[in-house]
Order: C-alpha cells, then sequence, then structure tokens
C-alpha cells in the first residue's frame, strides 16, 4: 500500500483494492464480528480515504461532486469486496460532509457567507487531521425522514456564538458510533417551526465500542446495534439530553431548493454493488466444479443470477455517470439504489438456493452477505421515502 509519498486518486484506488484484499483473508473472522476495529480506519487515514474526500484547496484531492464523487464511490466499492462493515462506516464519511453542503456546494448568500466560509474551514480541518464524521439522524417513528424529527435545539445559554446550541432527542442508526469524531444530525430549533442540521463533538464522548465514557453527560446508549446484517457497524440508538450541538452556518430555511445537485446516497449504493460483485464470483468459483452436475432448476437459478448482475452492472454506471454528467444526479441515485437494492437481495436469494442448506452456515459467506445486501433497503432514503421520492419525481416538469 502506498504510504508517506504523494497520492492522488488512483493510488488512493489502489490502495482500497490492497487492503480489501487483506481483510477479504479474514473474511470468516470479520463476518462474525460485532464491532468495529480502530486499527482499520487508521489503515484508511494512510491509505488516503479522507483525503480523497477533503476538497483540493484544503489539502486533500477532491475536486467537484462531478469529478470527484464517482471516483470516491468507486474506492468504497473496491473496500466492500473485502469489509462490508468498514466500507458501510467510511461510506457515511463522504455523505456527510455532503449532507451538510460543505462538501462541494457554492458559496452561501449574504448574510452568511463569512460564517459558512469559517464553519467549512473548521470542517475540513477536522478531517485534514484524520477525524471521520458520521450521521445520528434517524429517529423513530420517522421513517427516515429527518424533516420529521421531533429532537429539540435551543440556544445556548451565555454563549456568545450564535450557532451554539443545546440538543435533546432519541436517535438511532448511529452506524460508526465510538469511531467518528463528529456526526451530524437534526433537530427543530427555539424558536422555529422546521428542523435544520446540527452536528455534535464526540470526541471522548463513547470509548471504541460507542459506549458512553463516565463523563458522558447527556448522552446514553439505549440499544446497541444488533442487526442482522452490517453486524459489525455499531449502529448505535443513542439518546441526547441537553448536549452541546453546533448548527450549520448556513440554515436550511436559507438556501436554494437544490444547493447542489449529486448523488448523495450513492456511497451506500456503492457498497451493496461490491458486496454483490464478491457474491457472485465466489459462488462462480464454487460452482465451476460442479458444472456437470447441477440440476435443472440450479442452472435456471444461475442463470438469472447471471441476468441479475449483469443488471445491477448497469444501474450502477446508470450512477456513475449521473454522478459523473450532474443535472439530475440526485434524482437518478435514488433509482438506482431502489434497483440495485431489490436486484442484490434477488441475486443472494437465488445463491442461497442454489447451495442449499449449507449456504446459511455459518462457515459459508453467504448467509452474511444476504443480510448485508438488504440493508441498503433500509438505508437513506429507506423503502418508504424512497418510493416517495421516486413518485415525486417522475411527476416533475422536465425542467424542474
Amino acid at each position: 500500500m502506498t504510504v508517506g509519498t504523494a497520492l492522488d486518486m488512483d493510488r488512493v484506488l489502489e490502495n482500497a483494492e490492497q487492503l480489501a484484499g487483506d481483510w477479504a483473508g479474514q473474511r470468516a473472522e470479520r463476518q462474525r464480528r460485532r464491532h468495529l476495529d480502530p486499527a482499520d480506519f487508521e489503515r484508511l487515514r494512510e491509505a488516503g480515504f479522507l483525503g480523497a474526500c477533503l476538497p483540493i484547496e484544503d489539502g486533500g484531492l477532491w475536486v467537484s461532486h462531478q469529478e470527484s464523487g464517482w471516483q470516491v464511490f468507486e474506492i468504497l466499492r473496491r473496500l466492500a469486496h473485502g469489509d462490508s462493515s468498514v466500507a458501510l462506516v467510511a461510506a457515511m464519511h463522504p455523505m456527510v460532509l455532503s449532507t451538510g453542503d460543505w462538501l462541494g456546494s457554492p458559496p452561501a448568500q449574504e448574510p452568511y457567507t463569512e460564517a459558512w466560509e469559517a464553519q467549512c474551514r473548521r470542517v475540513f480541518a477536522t478531517a485534514r487531521e484524520g477525524a471521520f464524521w458520521g450521521t445520528v439522524i434517524s429517529e423513530p417513528g420517522t421513517g427516515g425522514d429527518p424533516a420529521l424529527t421531533r429532537a429539540t435545539a435551543r440556544r445556548a445559554p451565555l454563549s456568545a456564538d450564535p450557532l451554539q446550541y443545546r440538543l435533546t432527542g432519541q436517535k438511532q442508526f448511529g452506524s460508526g458510533s465510538g469511531i467518528t469524531s463528529f456526526v451530524i444530525t437534526t433537530a427543530i430549533p427555539e424558536g422555529e417551526a422546521t428542523h435544520d442540521y446540527f452536528f455534535i463533538d464526540m470526541r471522548g464522548v463513547l470509548d471504541q465500542r460507542g459506549v458512553p465514557v463516565a463523563d458522558s453527560a447527556g448522552v446514553q446508549l439505549t440499544a446497541a446495534w444488533d442487526g442482522h446484517g452490517m453486524t459489525a457497524t455499531q449502529s448505535h440508538a443513542l439518546s441526547f439530553e441537553d448536549v452541546p450541538a453546533t448548527r450549520l452556518a448556513w440554515p436550511s430555511h436559507a438556501r436554494p431548493r437544490t444547493v447542489v445537485d449529486r448523488a448523495a446516497g450513492g456511497g451506500f449504493v456503492a457498497v451493496i454493488v461490491g458486496i454483490v460483485e464478491v457474491a457472485v464470483e465466489t459462488a462462480r468459483r464454487q460452482l465451476q466444479h460442479k458444472r456437470d452436475s447441477l440440476r435443472s432448476y440450479e442452472q435456471v437459478e444461475w442463470a438469472r443470477v447471471e441476468t441479475e448482475a449483469w443488471l445491477v452492472q448497469q444501474a450502477y454506471a446508470g450512477l456513475i455517470r449521473a454522478s459523473r454528467e450532474g443535472g439530475r444526479a440526485a434524482r437518478q441515485s435514488v433509482y438506482a439504489k431502489t434497483a440495485i437494492a431489490e436486484l442484490a437481495e434477488s441475486i443472494l436469494t437465488r445463491i442461497g438456493r442454489i447451495g442449499g442448506g449449507g449456504a446459511y452456515s455459518r462457515s459459508s459467506p453467504f448467509g452474511f452477505w444476504m443480510e448485508d445486501v438488504r440493508a441498503l433497503g433500509f438505508l437513506r432514503p429507506p423503502w418508504a421515502l424512497a418510493f416517495d421520492r421516486m413518485i415525486a419525481a417522475s411527476l416533475l416538469a422536465p425542467d424542474e
């Protein structure tokens, strides 16, 4: 792995490929994990991943969503060949920087310009110093829609900084809890009717397993992640009670309807594509040894696996193209995400049918991969919200 020399995107991609190869050799142990290893994220730093998500003017490699976004997707796709949980948590970092509109957005409008520029410098400085960013936006009962948040944020007393608040609310799916240094979330600001975005400094608040430390006043672990898929992501549920939080310097209500058109969920999609690729290739190698003894049903199911895997690649290619061309990238990414989520689950189901009961043994990786790809349907945006957005987008006028 190239470390300690000048990096470019191609070398980061090569480093990701090498990391994935190393992790793939530990697959049996890694798929049984229920926690993250900080050493994996140190290797990601060394591989140049954080630099790939850092603007070039701040010392990184990122140029724009059109030029660099698809390259980050490719890095994540390759990482998923080795460890899906690590790849998913890594995907949160560029997604959060994009959700906050720090990464790749145009200059903020007055009177927010100066404060926004200062906040961008602060955020990018933390990433340059090695901080991973994550999210804990989702809340029980909201269906993944951040606009339905019930969390509240009151202005911090005695603070001269108008962006300082105290946040209270119940949150879940905090992927990377204990690994991420900062998390983005939503709440309804004091005196306002609609939600806005905030970020919370989690350094020294959680230990490496995502459990609050003794002096983490106001933060409680309400449920450790025990999902069937992405088992080692530490996607914990957390409770916040009057916790310091910083509001985004360019508030949502003051932004244009679309600040920047980006394939925001493309990183999640790339992770699932990577899992499908390694699952299909692993199954293909196994079937080659018994191709002459496959039953008719198994042959038909494998033909369908190949067809659906091809469709996954076409959908992913469409996502990459939309990301590079811009225009309607956000809309196209929802289409790609939904199509790939359905196809990926079908592919792993068919592989399981061919492999029989042994495919779900803990000595086989396929059962783990099955639950991992199902996770895409629950990620941003989850199924119901994704279909709401697709229907709304399909009825827009051509120029909208």
